[in-house]
């Protein structure tokens, strides 16, 4: 049985016989190996004898995978407790120094990392990253759990479009190059695979009100796609969505749900990945240096998690967000490159003042106005002349603006209808989603927080591409 290099660390007992198996990080002097087997951000120092065979020695380079039996002893140096008297080494699997791109002396950016994302796990960046998204993903679901919602897996091929934008991968067994056709020179869905258009899911939400509307309380945790072409740090084409919907809900229990849920992953995170974020917050600090001092973040990693946790979030309406846009001496010094006035959809330029040089903490925008926003929305009554609104709520956070984005859901089927035909969405395709409306109607509501958003957020990277293990944008498919 080999032991974990965490449980060694974390243990204060010593003088025990061990077997370790992991990637060589460094080997020095011929004598001191730091290995790592990924279960934690620290490697332990494993000791050779002098006399080792040389040609053994030889096959001890950096990223070579080892197996070490010896004995935890207290350390003789500085910065680790205990290391490794080792009795027996083997070498697993040899990596050629000359070969193998994560050299320690060329520290790889983190755009050359992106074209090795099959190699990227081994740094301590990547291992961290991909640790505290294990301990979200796992936050998450314990987060529901505890509350009694269902976990329903909703389907990854669809003939919907849940956000009505359009921008969906399609699915077919349809030849390319010939596809059949009807009388108007359109393809033929009737000859595909499930008879009709198909695509991949934009969202699990509709399917997730249907289970709602009997079960309560539900929530979804999967893949969702796009084909926006968006080749930016903050848009994928595959992504994760968790998007969770509650019977009897109103807007206001449901902005206090994703807050708390919010909060709860969070506080996971700090509690049980402490090291990786003390080393990613290390990390950033050593990155901002590169920036102007105005661009640079105004706590530290880690505080701007504590602050999050522990504070509650600022709520304003949409109304009131574009007013105090107006009034900004952002503004009126011209400093936005998109305008601002009611009617806007927000774009992060705006979300990130508001947050980041207004309020100072994460912020809750409602009441969006009806043009901008999708066709479940409730509509609210009583409304300005001319200023049509939804109930909806977008929660915005510093360094990356809306991180969720969420709605009271329109339980009344003459509303609902009427929106859909406003929006060219045909109603006798959505027969299964009126039919909740039709058959015991009840408010609802709910929200979709993207994953990958929130692991960016907590682990302080700036490109959503350093946040999945491979990334799909355009143009790229690797892996």
């Amino acid at each position: 049985m080999r032991t974990k290099i965490k449980e060694i660390l974390t243990s204060d007992q010593v003088n025990y016989s061990v077997i370790v198996k992991g990637w060589v990080r460094s080997f020095r002097n011929n004598q001191f190996i730091a290995i790592n087997d990924g279960s934690c951000m620290d490697s332990v120092q494993a000791v050779i004898d002098l006399d080792t065979d040389e040609q053994l020695i030889r096959k001890i380079g950096n990223g070579a995978a080892v197996s070490v039996e010896g004995t935890v002893i207290p350390s003789q140096g500085k910065g680790q407790k205990v290391e490794i008297k080792v009795t027996k080494l083997e070498v697993l699997g040899e990596c050629p120094g000359d070969e193998y791109p994560l050299q320690l002396k060329n520290r790889p950016s983190l755009e050359f990392l992106r074209e090795k994302a099959h190699l990227r796990f081994r740094t301590n960046t990547f291992g961290a990253v991909f640790r505290v998204r294990h301990s979200l993903a796992f936050a998450i679901h314990e987060f529901f759990q505890k509350r009694g919602f269902v976990y329903m897996h909703t389907p990854i091929i669809t003939a919907s479009d849940a956000e009505g934008a359009g921008e969906m991968f399609r699915v077919s067994t349809l030849p390319f190059d010939n596809p059949p056709r009807n009388e108007d020179g359109s393809v033929n869905f009737e000859e595909d695979f499930f008879g009709k258009s198909t695509n991949l899911t934009v969202s699990g939400q509709l399917e997730a009100e249907l289970a709602a509307m009997a079960l309560g309380e539900v929530y979804t945790f999967g893949p969702t796609f796009r084909a926006e072409n968006s080749n930016t740090a903050r848009h994928l084409a595959e992504f994760w969505m968790v998007e969770p919907e509650v019977a009897f809900n109103t807007l206001k229990e449901n902005m206090d749900l994703a807050e708390d849920f919010i909060k709860y992953v969070i506080r996971f995170a700090l509690e049980h990945n402490r090291a990786d974020l003390e080393f990613l917050a290390t990390r950033l600090i050593d990155e901002e240096k590169q920036k102007p001092q105005q661009e640079r973040s105004e706590m530290g990693l880690i505080e701007k998690l504590e602050f999050v946790a522990n504070n509650d979030f600022e709520r304003i309406t949409y109304t009131e967000a574009i007013s105090i846009l107006l009034q900004s001496p952002h503004y009126k010094k011209k400093k936005f490159e998109y305008e601002v006035s009611w009617g806007i959809d927000m774009q992060s330029e705006h979300e990130r003042y508001l947050v980041e040089k207004h309020f100072k903490k994460p912020v809750i925008v409602t009441n969006y106005p009806k043009s901008i926003k999708a066709f479940y929305m409730r509509q609210d009554d009583n409304c300005e002349a001319g200023k049509e609104t939804v109930a909806a709520m977008d929660i915005l956070a510093p360094g990356i603006g809306e991180i969720v984005g969420g709605s009271q859901r329109e339980e009344r089927l003459d509303k609902l209808e009427q929106r859909m035909k406003e929006m060219h969405i045909p109603t006798e395709e959505m027969y299964w989603y009126l039919d909740t409306r039709r058959f015991g109607t009840a408010p609802h509501a709910g929200f979709g927080l993207g994953f990958e958003r929130l692991v960016l957020f907590v682990t302080g990277m700036t490109n959503i591409r350093d946040v999945i293990p491979f990334p799909r944008t355009p143009k790229n498919a690797e892996f």
